[in-house]
């Protein structure tokens, strides 16, 4: 009738001419709304609604407020002000507005709706409750769901199979799987959503058994599982590394012959590689003749799993698309593998390709730089985080107070943490094990008392740190004290890092003997590190006897570790025990022990450099060795200079 870039002219040209009624043109205006594509013509058809005063016509209105709500081609926040002008909502209208905020990540608002929906008298209906429980879900508002699940049988719409289907996503997201269940058992109609939902909510749960049980119930059932069903079934054995279970999942669907799509095939992929069955994970890829990028980065991520960093490498390097999850893959398989200088360079990389980091990125980036020492490059990342307004995020900054702890920035890793906006257990746990590692105990302890004050309650790895921090700064009072607090206050059972601890701290402080009758009386085995650090604290009190004992011990527990066997031999040659120096030296040729050798790091224009002992790399070697030559005959000059002074003074004398 009209053409949507002229409507506004036309419509007005034509009410004059033709005199139609007001019905006549609220009529049309609602006919050309039906038609509409965009907000350039809805917002036309607005101006005419109220130049012609039809803004009380509110089956027209609701059409309006519908299109921007809904419609992909809308706008949200122009439904909200067309909505807040209106005298009485209908029901219409609040419907549209809860299911356009519920889409658009902003559920909080889609549950103030609803309430505001009930105290304006209006009763929700079934189109109101599912948008309103998936906004429930999304916000872990586990008590809101109570309440609308209340309403709902109230108002008689729970035998509403879309609005049982939605009291079950809710509960299952909300982590109340067995409210989810009794929804599922009491329901007289259930359709392949309902199971789905159910399935895939033990998939969550890591609870195997009831998921495949009743997959089994819904094939005696007659219902068909379709592939969101299957790949349910592949993250529960993927989760809980079942191959066996993951391979019937292959086989059922290999038997039945059902049609399978890319996202369960590259489920699949998925599953073989976590359950460690790295050669089915690349047979199932290689008969993928449709892969995406989803394919490819399952793919690098199973290599990575396996620490095959060159294969991961030239799988990554055969993408033919990479997205920002690709990139972090290969940027953690790196990490993970010790080689951090490769992962910073391919973030670089990534930079430069304008590809934008996401939080896991910057989070496996600043893993890198804490391992490498790299504080440049870790001051960046800070400034990137900043530029980006990404300085509220608590993950971010954890990890910020973390790396600059450990490139030895202290100063720095305690202002992130005092201009946090919020902070979580893991804060303060990242800032006590700072202090910690820089020795800074009495600071330790009073940010763990802080922490108290706060509310914020301590965690296993609180007290790891607090340990840790009263160990290296000899406070074995308070040390003691708060290991006894840990079980008899916060009810947290000391496990074998908590006992190393201790140990630790005992022995530093010269308590060898309370630290044999702690070991003695832990509830699990020691392991190589509770018996290493007695060992440091043997070395430094010469005491060779229970030095002795704990070679028996390890020699039990780990035959092939260098660094306990390193340990034992420097406490008998500064004992002068050289027979015991030689048996030790003989243990480890006997078994192939080969001694770690040290890594040294050295910052260069903005990049850190690794150097060995003996180290003849030719990149380096000859302006290294010449420079280390120079310095060592500089020292030598320095050291005769003050030898000769001092022999000189001492003949004046």
């Amino acid at each position: 009738m009209f053409k949507y870039l002229t409507v506004a002219s036309r419509l007005n040209q034509t009410l004059i001419s033709n005199h139609l009624f007001k019905s006549q043109t609220h009529q049309i205006l609602h006919n050309l709304l039906e038609k509409c594509t965009c907000m350039k013509q809805l917002k036309q058809i607005h101006a005419q609604i109220i130049l012609n005063s039809l803004t009380d016509q509110t089956l027209t209105l609701g059409k309006l407020v519908s299109f921007c709500a809904v419609s992909d081609k809308g706008n949200l926040d122009y439904a909200q002000l067309v909505f807040d002008q209106i005298p009485i909502p209908n029901k219409f209208m609040y419907n549209s507005l809860i299911r356009g905020y519920c889409n658009s990540n902003n559920s909080m608002k889609s549950i103030l709706l609803y309430r505001e929906m009930i105290e304006f008298g209006h009763s929700p209906n079934e189109f109101t409750v599912p948008f309103v429980l998936k906004a429930c879900g999304n916000e872990l508002a586990y008590w809101m769901c109570m309440i609308i699940h209340g309403h709902a049988i109230k108002l008689g719409v729970v035998p509403l199979v879309c609005v049982e289907n939605g009291l079950i996503n809710a509960y299952v997201t909300s982590g109340f799987i067995g409210y989810a269940r009794q929804v599922f058992d009491d329901m007289s109609d259930r359709n392949l959503v309902s199971w789905n939902s159910m399935i895939g909510g033990y998939s969550k749960m890591g609870w195997c058994k009831e998921a495949f049980l009743l997959f089994k119930e819904m094939r005696e059932k007659g219902m068909k599982p379709d592939e969101f069903t299957l790949v349910n079934l592949l993250s529960v054995c993927s989760q809980r590394c079942d191959v066996n279970v993951g391979k019937f999942v292959h086989l059922y669907v290999e038997i039945t012959g059902m049609e399978i799509d890319l996202i369960f095939k590259n489920a699949l992929v998925d599953m073989y590689a976590k359950c460690g069955d790295l050669q089915s994970a690349e047979r199932v890829f290689e008969g993928i003749h449709n892969k995406n990028v989803v394919s490819w980065t399952s793919m690098v991520s199973a290599y990575a799993r396996h620490g095959l960093v060159k294969f991961a490498r030239m799988s990554f390097d055969q993408m033919p698309m990479k997205n920002v999850i690709s990139w972090n893959s290969m940027i953690s398989c790196y990490v993970q593998g010790g080689q951090c200088g490769e992962a910073l360079d391919l973030f670089h990389e990534m930079l430069n390709l304008k590809v934008k980091p996401n939080e896991a990125t910057l989070l496996c980036v600043l893993s890198a730089c804490s391992q490498n020492g790299d504080l440049v490059m870790g001051k960046k990342i800070h400034d990137y985080i900043h530029n980006i307004n990404s300085t509220d995020i608590v993950t971010l900054c954890n990890s910020l107070i973390d790396m600059y702890a450990k490139c030895g920035a202290l100063r720095i890793a305690i202002d992130v943490f005092n201009e946090m906006p919020k902070k979580n257990v893991v804060s303060w746990n990242a800032i006590i094990g700072s202090l910690a590692l820089h020795g800074c105990g009495s600071g330790a302890v009073q940010l763990f008392e802080k922490m108290q004050v706060e509310g914020i309650w301590p965690d296993e790895i609180t007290f790891t740190g607090l340990l840790s921090a009263c160990s290296h700064s000899g406070l074995v009072d308070s040390g003691l004290h708060y290991f006894d607090r840990m079980s008899s206050v916060y009810g947290i059972k000391p496990e074998i890092e908590h006992y190393a601890g201790m140990v630790d701290l005992l022995g530093r402080g010269g308590f060898l003997d309370e630290a044999v009758n702690l070991i003695r009386g832990m509830p699990m085995k020691p392991d190589i590190v509770i018996w290493g650090a007695l060992l440091g604290a043997c070395r430094i009190y010469g005491n060779i006897e229970i030095g002795k004992q704990i070679l028996k011990q390890i020699l039990e527990l780990e035959r092939y570790s260098s660094g306990v066997y390193v340990l034992l031999s420097n406490l008998f040659s500064e004992a002068g025990r050289w027979e015991d120096v030689k048996n030790i030296r003989k243990l480890m040729n006997d078994h192939e022990i080969i001694k770690c050798r040290a890594v040294s790091l050295i910052e260069i224009e903005g990049r850190v450099n690794k150097f060995m002992v003996d180290d003849k790399r030719p990149e380096i070697s000859s302006d290294v060795y010449s420079l280390l030559d120079q310095l060592t005959d500089h020292l030598k000059s320095v050291r005769n200079f003050y030898m000769s002074s001092e022999l000189s003074e001492s003949w004046e004398l």
